[in-house]
């Protein structure tokens, strides 16, 4: 692909892909950018016919023009490789006298063939609009689509997982800040009303209507997103791969595996505080505009069809979620907000393919001061999975995972002036005992472990025609996977790189 996205809002790359004519089971893709001017960051999604095989994002430009380029295992979607396919790309971006930067864009894959490779599905189906045919991303905005679909499951399938991949935007871009729905208002003489519906995103995946499992989002930071210095030239952790969550439903199968069609419903869902403190109830009506969310089966065959009984797996899930909230006022005027969320939730599913079970934990503490204009919010999620798979022993793993994130901001005024002083710390942690295939969460075939961090300052102002962003930047990241240890640790300030070691 080689495409230039300028005003390109609904106007996405259409191709036609053939196989190469040569044995492979790898396929890595390479996507190069030069940009140049003012510009937002886009968010960006790459589709195979109907399922969404890759979602990312784009570096804000400078003035003369920057290059990124980012390398992408998709080896995962192999099966897909293997047929022709309607390659869609959609980079939706305004291009005018304002906003001047066209994203310049080349796509490449590479096609390879290992001796050993990783395990593959042998089938993909699609949890989307399924769009590929009119040329159009096969994607469900949230609230207002029924991101549901019907899909027939083959009787030979012995280990299916669900990936999902969801993304905030608009007035859930920052979910993690946003503010109790029952406190909107307290500043609303001094900056006005509070994006609400509080700091808690719960996505849920439903199998007619049953509970399947549950993914607490990790809270991506685009490049432009808090205060854009932070991220030059250091992006924020995931911006440019976000992963898919992903829920294993082999548990489901017996009761699937019957020729028929069955539902698979995507859901995001936010906290209903119910007016005070004390318990809250998750309701889909509790979100802001808006979530983009997408969603494919892997299946992975085995030697014979199913010939047993179809009864419902035993599901056991109980979430609990408690807010609280209080604020200062002098002279009749509101001063301070405090507000917090914790939730829990245990699931499990069982059936006698095997058993699939995940525990969460889930803490978000919320300030506002100076009558609204700082705010600090401080999250952790936690969660562990573990699947016992009698029907594909080889495909049992456990995972583990957390994510803390500290954002600080504070906001003045003068005039048309807008400045914003803001740090942050933030990072992802995470460990598997591993699959044979490639992961779309981990991102990797067999046991690894990560653990990355970010720390930084930057500052932000919008005078008119005279905007600026500096800030600095200190991230560490170590991996191991494939028997290989990787570590680095760079430094950014003002958009120079001061520091970089890997090892």
């Amino acid at each position: 692909m080689e495409h230039t996205f300028a005003s390109s809002y609904g106007v996405p790359y259409v191709g036609k892909y053939a196989p190469p004519e040569c044995e492979f089971n790898s396929v890595i893709i390479e996507w190069t950018v030069t940009v140049a001017g003012r510009q937002f960051d886009r968010l960006a999604e790459m589709y195979l016919g109907d399922i969404e095989v890759w979602r990312t994002s784009t570096a804000e430009p400078t003035t003369s023009g920057i290059i990124f380029r980012y390398r992408k295992d998709l080896s995962m979607y192999l099966s897909l490789w293997k047929s022709p396919q309607d390659i869609i790309f959609s980079l939706n971006n305004v291009y005018d006298s304002t906003y001047t930067g066209a994203f310049n864009t080349t796509l490449v894959a590479t096609f390879s063939h290992g001796s050993a490779a990783p395990a593959h599905a042998d089938l993909i189906l699609p949890i989307s609009p399924e769009l590929g045919s009119k040329g159009q991303p096969s994607i469900f905005t949230l609230p207002g689509d029924n991101a549901t679909v019907d899909q027939v499951i083959p009787l030979n399938v012995t280990h299916a997982t669900v990936s999902i991949a969801a993304t905030g935007q608009s007035n859930e871009e920052f979910w993690y800040t946003n503010a109790l729905q029952s406190d909107v208002d307290t500043f609303d003489a001094t900056v006005g009303s509070l994006i609400g519906y509080g700091p808690f995103r719960e996505v849920q995946l439903f199998v007619d209507g049953l509970m399947a499992g549950v993914a607490w989002p990790f809270p991506i930071i685009f490049t432009g997103g808090v205060a854009p210095g932070f991220w030059r030239p250091i992006v924020g952790i995931d911006a440019y791969d976000l992963r898919d969550y992903e829920i294993d439903i082999t548990p489901f199968l017996p009761y699937l595996l019957d020729g028929k069609p069955h539902s698979f419903a995507i859901k995001v869902v936010g906290v209903d505080d119910n007016g005070g403190n004390g318990p809250a109830t998750l309701s889909e009506d509790s979100i802001n505009s808006y979530w983009l969310v997408s969603g494919k089966l892997f299946l992975f065959y085995g030697s014979e069809p199913y010939t047993g009984t179809h009864e419902a797996p035993v599901i056991s899930s109980s979430p609990l979620v408690h807010t609280t909230s209080s604020f200062t006022a002098s002279n009749g005027t509101n001063q301070t907000l405090s507000y917090s969320v914790t939730a829990q939730r245990s699931h499990t599913v069982k059936s006698s393919f095997g058993s699939w079970a995940q525990s969460l934990d889930y803490t978000n503490t919320g300030y506002l001061g100076e009558q609204g204009l700082f705010q600090k919010n401080t999250q952790k999620t936690a969660g562990t999975s573990a699947g016992v798979l009698k029907s594909a022993p080889s495909f049992s793993n456990t995972l583990s995972y957390t994510y803390p994130i500290t954002v600080n901001t504070t906001y003045s005024f003068s005039g048309s002036n807008t400045t914003i002083e803001a740090s942050l710390d933030r990072g992802l942690q995470m460990s598997s005992s591993g699959r044979p295939d490639l992961s779309t969460y981990t991102l990797v075939s067999g046991p690894m472990a990560l653990d990355t961090r970010q720390i930084g300052h930057a500052s932000y102002s919008n005078k008119p025609n005279d905007s600026y962003s500096f800030g600095d930047m200190d991230q560490t990241f170590s991996e191991r996977s494939y028997g290989t240890d990787y570590s680095r640790h760079v430094k950014s300030n003002n958009l120079t790189i001061i520091y970089d070691e890997s090892g």
